[in-house]
C-alpha cells in the first residue's frame, strides 16, 4: 500500500472511531439517567454497574450503530477531503476514480470483519451478562399464561395445550399424539398437567390414553403419571433476547430445534441470524454510497 492509502484508512477508522465513541458516551449518558432509579433502588455497586452492565452494552450497541457510523464518517472525512481539493489533486496526479475506491474498501472490510466476529463470537457471551444484569436489577421478571399452544416435541410426536401458566407450571386441556408413518398410534388427553423442577419430568393428571392397534382400540384410564417430554416451561417464557446470548453454531443448532416444534417464535431468530451476516455486508454497500455522495460535487 502506498502512503496516500495509508492517509485514508488512518482518517476513515479514525474517524469512524471517534464519531462512533461520541455517540456510545451520549447513549450511556442518557441510559444512565433514565436506569439510575433502578440503580439507586437495588443498591448496585459501582463496580458492577461498570464491568456487569456497561462494559458488555459498549460492544453490542456499538456493533449495532456501526453501519450508520461508517456512512456518516465516510461522508464527513471524504467531503472534507473534496472541499480542501486533495481529492482533485489525487485524481489528477493519475490515481484512476476506482483506484481511489481501493483503501475505503480496505477499511470497510476491515470493520466489517471485526463486525462479524464482535456479533457471532465476541458479543453473545456479554450480552448474557448484560441481560442478566437487566433481568436482576431492571426489568421485573415477566411471566406469561400462553394460549393455544401446538408443538411438535419430536418427529411424529405432537403436543398441543389450551393454556400454559408459567406462575405455577401448569398446562391445561393437555394433548400427546403418536404417528407412525404418517397413521396416529396412540393419543393421549388430560385436564392439566405440571412441571416438576426437581425431577424434570411432566405430572400428568386425570388422563386418558387411547393406543389404536391393529387389533381394535384400547382406552386407558388414570389419576397421575409421571412422563419425560422434550419440553420445558422455559419454551413458554422464553424472551427473543435469548437469541442474542448464542454464538452463529449455538444459533443454527437452536433455529433447528425450535422449527421441529414448530415455534411461533422462529421467524425472529432467523432474523438475528441474517442480521449477524448482513451487517458485515452493509457497512461495504454503506461504504460505496457514502463515497459516491460526498465527491458527486466534483462530477458537477
Amino acid at each position: 500500500m502506498k502512503k496516500l492509502d495509508w492517509y485514508i484508512v488512518k482518517k476513515f477508522l479514525g474517524t469512524f472511531f471517534f464519531t462512533l465513541a461520541l455517540i456510545l458516551l451520549i447513549v450511556i449518558i442518557f441510559d444512565i439517567s433514565e436506569k439510575i432509579d433502578d440503580f439507586l433502588e437495588h443498591e448496585v455497586s459501582l463496580k458492577a454497574i461498570i464491568f456487569e452492565y456497561y462494559f458488555n452494552f459498549i460492544p453490542y450497541f456499538g456493533n449495532l450503530f456501526s453501519p450508520l457510523f461508517i456512512f456518516i464518517s465516510v461522508i464527513f472525512f471524504t467531503s472534507k477531503m473534496a472541499n480542501n481539493t486533495e481529492i482533485i489533486a489525487i485524481l489528477n496526479s493519475g490515481m484512476s476514480f476506482k483506484r481511489l475506491l481501493k483503501p475505503f474498501m480496505i477499511s470497510a472490510v476491515i470493520l466489517g470483519a471485526l463486525s462479524f466476529i464482535l456479533g457471532n463470537f465476541i458479543i453473545p457471551p456479554s450480552n448474557s451478562k448484560r441481560i442478566n444484569f437487566e433481568n436482576k436489577y431492571i426489568k421485573n421478571k415477566r411471566y406469561s399464561s400462553a394460549k393455544n399452544i401446538h408443538m411438535q416435541l419430536q418427529p411424529e410426536q405432537y403436543m398441543y395445550m389450551e393454556s400454559f401458566s408459567s406462575t405455577r407450571n401448569i398446562g391445561y386441556k393437555f394433548t400427546l399424539e403418536n404417528f407412525k408413518d404418517g397413521k396416529l398410534q396412540s393419543k393421549l388427553k388430560s385436564d392439566y398437567v405440571q412441571y416438576d423442577t426437581l425431577s424434570h419430568k411432566w405430572i400428568i393428571n386425570k388422563y386418558e390414553i387411547r393406543e389404536f392397534k391393529t387389533t381394535g382400540e384400547i382406552i386407558t384410564t388414570g389419576a397421575k403419571i409421571d412422563t419425560s417430554l422434550n419440553l420445558s416451561p422455559y419454551d413458554f417464557t422464553k424472551r427473543k433476547s435469548l437469541v442474542e446470548t448464542m454464538n452463529i453454531f449455538e444459533l443454527n443448532d437452536y433455529i433447528a430445534k425450535e422449527e421441529l416444534k414448530g415455534s411461533e417464535q422462529i421467524i425472529y431468530h432467523k432474523i438475528e441470524k441474517h442480521k449477524r451476516i448482513a451487517f458485515p455486508f452493509a457497512s461495504i454497500i454503506l461504504t460505496l454510497i457514502a463515497v459516491a455522495i460526498a465527491t458527486s460535487s466534483l462530477c458537477k
